[in-house]
């Protein structure tokens, strides 16, 4: 419908507030902002309200605009926790990393502040990547009582991720006696260590998924569902129970099918896209190469489960090197140099149709600003986001000097170790061999190009290798990166850095090969993904 001309003055505040909800709930997007901004004139300080107006701006598809009135909000923060979060989640998922810092720094000036409050700061401490700063917080908030199924998972991931397995079976087991159909706990608590006869959870699962009504149509059921089957066949797997654990896998990625299928259209459409784009770049001239101060960042990309985990605690043991983990900081600079809001496939289409107007300097700039912190007094830091594979040419061209690490792996293993992995919504390639295939394809694809066009720019780092001639293979990685060896990098099992990956607990072990050919055990149940992997030209043996 047409907006209606509103004027604050002429209404009371709460039916303006209704008004703004009305525009907001019925999409009407520029009435909406209209109305805010109106607003905001009178009551400039409202932190609030400026948020809102920063969430209505981006709906547009405006991420600068929306951006800076986050910015804008952070010298006028109220001493109001649940304000200041609001504001701090906003601004990370912006890529506004050191305004969400900020807002954290603000918070933390708070005077005995309570369990929730303490849980939040865990919370945005380890989104920023903080692990330990997290941990604290969360130690301190279960010490006042923590009462939420969320607090329970964090509190337990927070105990994964920095290598205290037994603390986090024991949150994870109560968190599951109080909530039981809480398949998130099911799954990290059947992954956080090998399943026996002698000790497993098999009961409990089947428990929790026999109190589960089978013909619920919510997706948060279904997904629940998935997640609790993902988890038995893992017990299976563990107990070499083939054909138990592949009956669960398939109930567990059917559900998932149904609820977040593949788009194979747009996958191709990005590929091809990226493509164009890395090509319509033109060549940098020497003066155009933006040099620049301080900390180094290693990216290391790939497919999801190629060996990336391993490959970042192995370098971040060097004495150099320190592992910022898995951030999103590249492509959330890539989103606001275009000016596109971040939004799956359409988002990143539409930014990537920008680029040729992307100023390359200003985003390496922009990168560097938002992660050079994360150094802490090292030359070196490493960005772990696998899907940083696509954006490699755009990597190089703005921050020159980075170095780039490229992890491939054997086409059945590595795909292998995708389909029997709960994803969750990330990553709706891997619950269906075909569509599981034609990512691989489309990724195969995109890293030949990147050889042709960029020739040793990315060092190819082969999984197998690094794990059955370790110090050979870091040799050369370290050699890439302008590192000396040392010898603390083959024993990533004694590097006692927070690992907040899914991997977390395998990386705690000494290099070793019982990973490879893993898939073997499933040959007959996965002719079809060996088929279609070869109907794209991958040679699979």
């Amino acid at each position: 419908g047409t907006p209606m001309n509103v004027t604050h003055t002429s209404v009371s505040s709460a039916t303006f507030f209704r008004q703004i909800r009305e525009f907001i709930d019925s999409k009407q997007w520029t009435a909406a902002q209209k109305a805010l901004e109106s607003l905001l004139q009178s009551e400039p300080q409202n932190v609030p309200l400026r948020i809102e107006l920063a969430a209505v701006i981006l709906q547009q598809g405006r991420m600068r605009a929306a951006t800076s009135q986050l910015l804008q909000a952070v010298p006028m923060l109220p001493n109001d926790a649940p304000t200041i979060i609001h504001l701090a989640w906003h601004l990370s998922i912006n890529g506004e990393i050191q305004g969400a810092r900020a807002c954290l720094a603000h918070l933390q000036r708070a005077p005995d502040p309570p369990a929730e409050v303490l849980s939040e700061q865990a919370h945005l401490h380890w989104m920023l990547g903080e692990i330990s700063a997290a941990r604290t917080s969360m130690d301190r908030a279960v010490a006042l009582g923590v009462t939420t199924s969320s607090e329970y998972y964090l509190n337990a991931m927070l105990h994964q991720f920095t290598g205290r397995i037994a603390e986090a079976e024991s949150v994870l087991l109560a968190c599951l006696q109080r909530w039981p159909r809480h398949g998130d706990s099911a799954v990290i608590l059947a992954n956080l260590r090998k399943q026996t006869l002698e000790s497993n959870h098999l009961e409990l699962f089947r428990g929790s998924l026999a109190g589960m009504a089978t013909d619920s149509i919510t997706i948060r059921d279904r997904f629940a569902r998935a997640e609790f089957e993902s988890a038995i066949f893992k017990v299976h797997d563990d107990l070499g129970h083939q054909e138990e654990a592949w009956a669960a896998l398939e109930r567990s990625n059917v559900l998932m099918r149904e609820i977040n299928p593949y788009d194979r259209a747009g996958e191709s459409a990005l590929t091809e896209a990226l493509i164009h784009g890395a090509d319509v770049l033109a060549p940098v001239t020497a003066t155009q190469v933006p040099r620049f101060d301080g900390p180094i960042p290693i990216f290391i990309v790939g497919m999801p489960r190629s060996g990336t985990t391993l490959l970042d605690h192995m370098l971040s043991g060097h004495s150099d090197v320190v592992s910022a983990g898995e951030i999103l900081d590249f492509q959330r600079q890539f989103h606001w140099v275009t000016d596109v809001a971040p939004g799956g496939t359409e988002g990143m289409l539409a930014a990537i149709s920008r680029c040729e107007e992307v100023d390359f300097a200003e985003l390496g700039a922009r990168y560097l600003k938002q992660t050079q912190w994360r150094a802490q007094g090292h030359k070196y830091y490493i960005d772990k986001l696998p899907i940083n594979v696509r954006m490699v040419p755009f990597i190089r061209r703005a921050l020159p000097q980075a170095r780039i690490l490229h992890l491939t792996r054997d086409p059945m293993d590595v795909c292998w170790s995708n389909l029997k992995v709960m994803f969750g919504m990330a990553s709706s390639y891997c619950y269906d061999q075909h569509a599981l295939a034609h990512y691989y394809g489309e990724y195969v694809r995109l890293t030949n190009h990147w050889r042709t066009i960029l020739p040793s720019v990315m060092l190819d780092v082969s999984y197998t290798s690094l794990v059955t001639d370790p110090a050979t293979t870091l040799h050369q990685v370290l050699l890439h990166c302008g590192l000396e060896m040392e010898e603390s990098c083959l024993h990533p099992e004694r590097n006692v850095a927070p690992v907040a990956t899914p991997s977390s607990v395998q990386v705690r072990e000494a290099i070793h090969s019982h990973t490879l050919g893993q898939w073997r055990r499933y040959t007959a149940q996965l002719s079809p993904l060996q088929q279609a992997l070869a109907g794209y030209g991958v040679s699979v043996d």
